[in-house]
């Protein structure tokens, strides 16, 4: 390795970028130098010479010397101290500005530890110890350098302290249980007999008042991030628009307050919009959220120009001051959407800071209006949903999931431009099922960008999502930890490594879920280290199990086997429903969508030994006989799980009616229906939500796992 090559390499380990890694094959990969050359050049660092790539290492590990205080400080009660720069020759003062207003003055230490010249001065770093008593929540430090003798200052910086929970809480359980179970569903797909074609905020809070009233303490739901506001919308609810909002498409406008008192021939209005979509309510074969927007975007512009009392002025008043300019800046995003709908945006528009967006933000000041009172009206909706959950019995009530990330072209990609990597989209390396690797096409996070906004982008999406929920999920949890970087034009196996600050990324989530009383649940399913689920668990985040993959040995894990910290369940959405596996439909749709490598006899035969294996455990524990029907094996598989320490358990709706049609295909695009399939039983009929309370399999399902947890 030459000297010029090592520096490359040392420049791209001290800005979090992996040079080398195991792939899930076992093998020592080493990253090639134009990987690295083109991720750091994403970041904002000039690679391009030998001599750039010296003076940029120089520059990084200088970097925090230079500084009084850090970007941020991210950290536990007592945990670490808080690293100041201070010149040669100067004192140094440090306070800290609490959230209720108070000030706390810090104890500087006499011991300098530690000393470097830097542009020819000598700097000092000192540790300055952060108390152990500081309450938990976002403050602010201020710092201030004076020169010996001398009382005015002639430096001083600010950064965000932000304190953050040790540990989070077990999950909260009904009275006399240790531990609880939920429901989880494609709420897109649960639709009733008064929804607009797809399940909505008011079918979510029925579903939960269902499930609740049953014993269970949660209805975990696919992401409900905003999508697009025009045609196509992206059906994938994990490649939103935004993570920060929701998306107005679950709206139900009848339950929008000034519905009540619209005019005849507004009403009239309504009606007919919702007469285009409602015979799609009994379609079992596919979602259509482009004629469902269309329906309900013509009803709630027709409620939205509608009088609102002073009451409920205030209340959209109070509600657009809090959200502040984020919240302006989405609506304004859906107002260019629809404003340049069918045609190709000019560059200037992407850019939020150009001319023609702020004479936009002007001209399209009534669309954007719309669209913040849209967010208005799904925020009510969503804690009405959560009110039912909880009022049901409910324990835990909601359970959101937390996507990826976001869409290139979306919202946040937009308006958060500069905190995120340039050409760059995250995805997963080769492995046995993606043999190519995976290209999610979501720009990653800048870390350094992070950092610098005090972690507040993060902050503020998660508040959102727990506002009213009492639980979330997080979807490729090691993305807080680290992300597979893929440069635009590269192969999605050509890709790294970027680490994040994963004890920054953790103690925001957890001060948040601590603040809101929920719970963490983080999806650390595949290639995860031991000790990523080891961290997780000891700050109180649960991770996931599914039995399919539970496997010890030649054979699968006893339940009894399983970690305590777990929400375990039998499947998730991106297998089959179990009555789908249990008749190979799995197999017959990957041949006919011809994503098999091996002959399909092959495929058979090895769903048919795991399969065996299966039903001969379940029939040795005594949880079926020799010949069980496709009911009672779907409920043993569910019953095996209860065994299990773990202190949450999930039940797949599609489970418990029979559906045998899975939500998404990997591997497809537009050759399948992905987040597009209605809820329906194994002989394909929909099944509305207005008939599952009286639902047999349904309810004996939910009775066997309630009865047995």
């Amino acid at each position: 390795m030459t000297d010029d090559h090592a520096a490359l390499l040392a420049l791209a380990e001290a800005h979090g970028i992996a040079t080398e890694y195991w792939s899930f094959f076992g093998d020592r990969v080493s990253v090639p130098d134009d990987t690295l050359r083109t991720v750091l050049r994403a970041m904002g660092v000039d690679p391009a010479t030998d001599a750039a790539v010296s003076a940029a290492l120089t520059d990084a590990d200088e970097a925090p010397w230079r500084r009084l205080l850090p970007p941020s400080h991210v950290t536990r009660p007592g945990a670490r101290v808080l690293p100041v720069h201070v010149a040669d020759g100067h004192d140094v003062t440090v306070s800290v500005a609490l959230e209720d207003g108070s000030w706390r003055e810090l104890q500087i230490p006499e011991q300098r530890p530690a000393a470097r010249l830097v542009g020819g001065v000598l700097v000092w770093r000192v540790e300055v110890p952060v108390p152990a008593d500081l309450p938990l929540g976002w403050h602010t430090l201020h710092a201030a350098q004076r020169a010996f003798g001398h009382d005015d200052a002639d430096r001083t910086a600010s950064c965000p302290l932000v304190i953050t929970p040790e540990r989070l809480p077990d999950p909260p359980a009904r009275p006399g249980r240790s531990r609880g179970w939920g429901l989880m569903a494609q709420i897109y797909s649960v639709r009733s007999r008064a929804s607009w074609g797809m399940g909505d905020f008011a079918d979510l809070g029925d579903l939960a008042a269902i499930a609740g009233a049953r014993g269970a303490d949660f209805l975990l739901v696919n992401p409900l991030h905003a999508a697009e506001v025009t045609s196509p919308i992206e059906p994938s609810p994990y490649l939103p628009a935004t993570r920060r909002f929701l998306a107005p498409l679950y709206v139900r406008p009848e339950d929008v307050r000034e519905a009540a008192y619209l005019t005849a021939s507004d009403r009239a209005v309504v009606d007919a919009a919702r007469a285009a979509v409602v015979a799609d309510d009994t379609d079992a074969e596919r979602i259509d959220r482009d004629a469902v927007w269309a329906a309900k975007r013509r009803a709630l512009e027709v409620i939205h120009a509608a009088p609102r009392s002073a009451g409920r002025a205030a209340e959209l008043a109070a509600f657009t001051e809090r959200e502040g300019q984020p919240l302006q800046d989405f609506a304004l995003w859906c107002a260019l959407e629809e404003h340049y709908e069918g045609e190709e945006r000019p560059a200037e528009a992407w850019d939020i800071r150009s001319p023609l967006v702020a004479r936009l933000r002007t001209e399209l000041s009534a669309r954007v209006d719309f669209h913040v009172w849209l967010q208005w009206i799904a925020d009510g909706q969503a804690r009405d949903a959560q009110a039912a959950a909880l009022a049901s019995g409910m324990a835990i009530g909601v359970m959101h999931d937390l996507a990826v990330g976001v869409h290139t072209k979306g919202s946040d990609a937009w308006s958060l431009h500069d905190m995120y990597a340039p050409g760059i989209t995250v995805g997963a390396p080769p492995d046995m099922y993606n043999q190519q690797g995976q290209n999610w096409n979501q720009p990653p996070w800048l870390p350094a960008a992070l950092a610098e906004a005090g972690y507040a982008p993060l902050r503020d999406m998660i508040r959102t999502l727990l506002r009213h929920a009492g639980a979330l999920r997080i979807d490729h949890v090691i993305g807080l930890f680290r992300l597979w970087w893929i440069p635009e034009g590269f192969g999605a196996g050509a890709g790294t490594y970027v680490r994040y600050d994963h004890e920054a990324m953790i103690g925001v989530l957890a001060l948040e879920a601590h603040r809101a009383g929920a719970v963490l649940i983080g999806e650390d399913l595949g290639n995860v280290e031991p000790w990523v689920r080891d961290y997780l668990a000891a700050r109180g985040i649960l991770g996931t199990s599914v039995l399919w993959f539970e496997r010890e040995g030649d054979g699968f894990r006893p339940p009894e086997h399983y970690r305590r910290a777990l929400l375990a369940t039998v499947n998730t959405h991106d297998l089959p429903p179990t009555a789908g596996y249990l008749a190979d439909e799995h197999v017959a749709l990957r041949a006919r969508l011809h994503l098999l490598t091996r002959p399909v006899e092959d495929e058979l035969a090895d769903a048919e030994k795991e399969r065996s294996a299966m039903l001969s455990l379940l029939h040795d524990r005594g949880l079926i006989d020799q010949a069980p029907s496709e009911q009672q094996v779907i409920e043993a598989l569910n019953l095996l799980i209860t065994a299990s320490p773990s202190v949450l358990l999930g039940v797949a709706l599609v489970d418990a009616v029979g559906e045998r049609r899975t939500q998404n295909q990997p591997g497809t695009d537009k050759e399948y229906p992905n987040w597009q399939v209605p809820l329906a039983d194994s002989a394909g009929r929909a099944v509305l939500l207005d008939d599952l309370a009286a639902h047999a399999r349904f309810a004996s399902l939910l009775a066997a796992v309630d009865r047995a947890i």
